[in-house]
């Protein structure tokens, strides 16, 4: 008998066979096969200079699992793996040691590659791809110059981050605190010409497609409802009314009112102030009517150095300045109300103003209370017609008081009387912004737009001409120097920046920014259906085969913004005709992060970081693969624990001495073995398709603890344990497969089919509670369904005694343990 030796075994079979998959390309995704297709795809890796750490090949390992699982239930699976290569962290690393971005993307792509392969995972790596090779960014371009045609890529001035040391725009994920996190420098907010997407045009379907579309036939997408719910409140659809509040003693003058947006026209009658933004043009264009302008100046100056997401961040610490000599009035009370200028409302959302109506509004209340401003309420809750406790704010809607002729009315319902009442105007507005994809900095792709004069005075719109498709991709240049100073790296590239106009042929210059790291991949998920395609971004028919995405697994972090931008670039393909579904990812789920040890997320930075390459090259890969997916529920956060790995590399040892003794005795098998066998091949497979990776492994972990105390696996069954181990630790099972004789891929065997004659229990024992006190237990068949049981409580004597004619509050069921009766 070979004994398994966790220092040679995993280590010549794992390179045995992991050698074999990629040389006879065992994963390759087949276009033309009779199988039923299943496309299952993971978050491409930004391949930074750290190399992989131990938090990263959580996600890699189950989709591993779940991709192998469904080639064994007869599927043609679509499994493959790029690199999200272009960014920012490269750059700022470039420049600090004095290198090739280039160089540094190909040592970190090959080092990331070797380190996800050291895994056994079943990739076809010959739909690799790369976002910053020409071959991709080439249709990212495509795509941009298609949005531009089509007017959903257009230039406008925006408000951005601004580093005035290293001269340059910074994402807000780099404004930490108000400074640069490179520099420290305190940031600053200008106005840039930038380049949007206009994904505002795609709100309501990027909205209402989340939770299905009749009309196309599309169902709501099983994804985990916080992530459909935080989509939801990003697209942030308001339904409400524009009211202009005139100005006091404006006479005729053209700037005489302040219009505000909404959603709570009921409540007119209790706004008691107004609130601007800072940025508000009425701030400047009145402020000679302002007596206390000084104050009201230093305050906006103040506030143009915070950014909209500082401002967001600190908006429960209000502060703000009254302007003073200047009065709005109400139009439904007619009577005069102070208007204030406060950080905390931004001149990006709605009209850059809000009326404040403290009784009703949290974030009113408390400004109110801090500049005790008067606070009146309108509306009371439906139960509390005669009125409410005025100490706190009511954001209910009920019926209306203090409101002159709709006293007494239903709030929702005299909210448009009182619109027409005010002369307001309903409207629907969203949250969502357009995108800003401008980005002044080098490792990203060139925008591929270019700018005419002679165009320009011909009534070409800006003298923007987009790079004709024939002469894409516009490479990026090598440069010696692509530091950011004040101008985009490009800019200072006169070979690349001149250039003769391909509309008129005069003298012209390209567009020196690059595009945000987002475009690239948004699209990602399509290429990989024809990553070789030289004359299209990709064919039709094999998107048309392969998508949508069946499965899509990818951190929590990405819930918004990536999920978004691919949704809207689908929806977009799919009105040009390229692509024949609206929604991309069918199916999500989000894995948990892995903390270090010290309960902080994983850095280089931070010191906490651990090398996977030293577990695995310690432990192997199957051991390895089994401790990532048993540290918990895999949605769940977990503590590095690296001593847990030596339970399961115990496991595999015993695992291997066991199939090793069963190949060699061919032993005939005995009804228990086969009891338990049965019951862990259901158990296990529909636990992998749950994604509950380690109750699956506790599964067979607890089988193999009965199989050893029971007489050996016959031939078949044996087989099948192979089979169902497969999946976690695919190089130990394959290799045993071998040893049995077999000459096939594990991968390509059928799921071994349970016997639902074998996995029936006797008896368990449902204990009965009422308000958690446990009044009787009784002994029933394990297939109970929670109706059942809930009914056998209810009848139960005991219970009823306790109960009488109560009315149980709830029932709160445990699965196959108890029922808990709430009164």
């Amino acid at each position: 008998m070979v004994e398994y030796n966790p220092k040679e075994i995993p280590k010549g079979i794992e390179e045995k066979w992991q050698k074999k998959w990629l040389d006879e390309k065992v994963f390759a995704a087949h276009d033309d096969s009779p199988k039923a297709k299943y496309y299952q795809l993971e978050t491409f890796p930004y391949p930074s200079g750290a190399g992989l750490h131990v938090g990263h090949p959580k996600g890699y390992i189950a989709e591993d699992i779940h991709a192998r699982y469904m080639r064994m239930r007869g599927k043609e699976v679509l499994y493959t793996m790029g690199w999200d290569a272009f960014g920012l962290p490269t750059e700022n690393y470039a420049i600090k040691v004095g290198r090739s971005p280039k160089e540094i993307t190909k040592e970190n792509t090959d080092n990331f590659r070797r380190q996800v392969r050291m895994f056994g995972l079943s990739y076809d790596w010959d739909r690799e791809i790369n976002t910053s090779s020409p071959e991709y960014y080439k249709w990212t371009q495509w795509l941009f110059i298609q949005l531009f045609k089509k007017g959903l890529a257009y230039r406008a001035k925006s408000k951005v981050n601004w580093c005035p040391k290293d001269q340059t725009v910074l994402a807000n994920e780099q404004a930490v605190n108000g400074k640069c996190e490179r520099c420290g420098s305190e940031i600053e907010e200008r106005d840039m010409e930038q380049w949007f997407l206009k994904i505002t045009d795609y709100a309501e379907r990027l909205l209402s497609d989340l939770r299905g579309n009749s009309r196309e036939g599309l169902k709501c997408l099983d994804w985990p409802a916080a992530t459909i719910k935080r989509q939801e409140d990003w697209i942030g659809k308001s339904e409400g009314a524009l009211v202009k509040f005139s100005l006091k003693d404006s006479g005729q003058a053209e700037n005489n009112f302040i219009e505000v947006f909404t959603t709570r026209p009921d409540t007119l009658f209790g706004a008691t102030y107004l609130v601007l933004a800072p940025e508000h043009a009425l701030v400047g264009q009145l402020k000679s009517k302002i007596e206390n302008r000084d104050e009201v100046q230093g305050y906006v100056e103040a506030a143009s150095h915070k950014t909209e997401l500082m401002r967001k961040t600190e908006e429960k610490e209000k502060t703000g300045v009254e302007l003073k000599g200047m009065k709005a009035i109400n139009p439904a009370t007619r009577e005069e109300i102070p208007i204030w200028v406060a950080d905390y409302v931004l001149g990006s959302y709605g009209t850059g103003a809000i009326m404040a109506v403290p009784a009703h509004d949290e974030r009113d209340f408390a400004f109110a209370k801090k500049f005790s401003l008067p606070i009146v309420f309108v509306v009371v809750p439906p139960a509390e017609r005669d009125g409410k406790n005025e100490g706190e704010p009511y954001i209910g809607y009920g019926y209306l008081k203090n409101s002159d002729k709709f006293n007494g009315s239903d709030s929702e319902t005299a909210k448009w009387e009182i619109v027409k009442l005010v002369g307001g105007v309903k409207k629907t507005q969203f949250r969502l912004r357009d995108w800003s994809v401008s980005r002044q900095r080098y490792w990203g792709a060139p925008i591929p737009i270019i700018y005419c004069e002679a165009c320009r005075a011909n009534g070409v719109p800006g003298g923007i001409v987009p790079v004709p498709d024939a002469e894409l991709p516009v490479i990026l240049p090598d440069l010696e120097n692509y530091r950011p100073q004040g101008i985009p790296p490009l800019a200072g590239a006169p070979e690349f920046i001149n250039v003769k106009c391909p509309r008129c042929g005069s003298d012209a210059k390209r567009d020196p920014e690059t595009l945000d790291t987002f475009v690239d991949s948004s699209w990602y998920y399509l290429r990989y259906t024809d990553p070789k395609n030289a004359d299209a971004i990709f064919d039709k028919e094999k998107a048309k085969h392969w998508l949508p995405v069946d499965l899509y697994v990818i951190g929590a972090e990405h819930t918004v913004l990536h999920l978004l931008y691919s949704r809207f670039i689908t929806k977009f393909l799919h009105d040009e005709g390229l692509l024949n579904f609206n929604e991309p990812f069918l199916k999500l789920r989000h894995q948990g992060l892995i903390l270090a040890a010290d309960g902080q997320k994983m850095s280089k930075s931070k010191g906490n970081a651990v090398n996977p390459d030293e577990v695995v090259g310690e432990f192997g890969a199957d051991a390895s693969r089994l401790f990532w997916m048993f540290m918990g529920p895999f949605e769940d956060t977990n503590l590095w624990e690296p001593k847990g790995i030596l339970g399961v590399e115990r496991f595999l040892k015993r695992f291997w001495r066991y199939a090793e003794s069963c190949i060699r005795q061919r032993a005939a098998g005995g009804k228990n073995a086969k009891m338990l066998l049965h019951k862990t091949i259901k158990k296990v497979g529909e636990d992998i398709e749950s994604f509950k990776f380690n109750t699956a492994i506790s599964a067979l972990m607890i089988l193999l603890n009965e199989l050893e105390k029971a007489a050996p696996l016959a031939v078949d069954e044996m087989k099948s344990l192979l089979k169902i181990l497969h999946p976690f630790a695919p190089h130990m099972a394959q290799e045993l497969w071998a040893l049995a004789g077999n000459q096939t891929y594990l991968d390509f065997e059928p799921w071994p089919e349970y016997d639902a004659t074998f996995i029936k229990e006797e008896k368990i024992k449902i204990v009965f509670q009422v308000n958690g006190k446990t009044r009787d237990s009784l002994e029933v068949d394990a297939a109970i369904t929670e109706m059942e049981a809930k009914a056998l409580a209810l009848a139960n004597d005991k219970i009823k005694k306790v109960v009488g004619d109560t009315q149980p509050k709830k029932m709160i069921y445990v699965d196959k343990k108890l029922v808990n009766i709430v009164l």
